[in-house]
């Protein structure tokens, strides 16, 4: 392999390892039930946080708060993907690498 092929490789690897740090420190939030539920999210994809209001826990609608946290969670997760995505293709130059968001 071309020595200069291996120095740019190397340079890139480590901008994305300083990239994956720097998703730890977003944070994305989502909702669900007009904020009945509230779920935080790292860049990294880890649930910092869960909060539930106390007048959607209904012992006889528990089906109703799982759909509430469901919810929450996907859209949290989908806005951590989105997130990462935007961080790492500035990094990529919108090259897409599989694992990388």
């Amino acid at each position: 392999m071309n020595k200069f092929f291996m120095q740019q490789a190397q340079q890139l690897q480590a901008r994305l390892a300083k990239a994956q740090e720097e998703l730890a420190n977003i944070i994305v939030e989502a909702t669900a039930g007009g904020g009945a539920v509230k779920v935080t999210m790292t860049g990294q994809q880890k649930i910092t946080s869960v909060k539930i209001a106390p007048e959607v826990v209904n012992p006889q609608d528990i089906q109703m708060l799982e759909d509430l946290i469901l919810a929450a969670v996907t859209e949290a997760l989908a806005k951590s993907q989105e997130a990462a995505a935007k961080h790492l293709s500035a990094i990529t130059g919108g090259l897409k690498i599989p694992g990388l968001g």
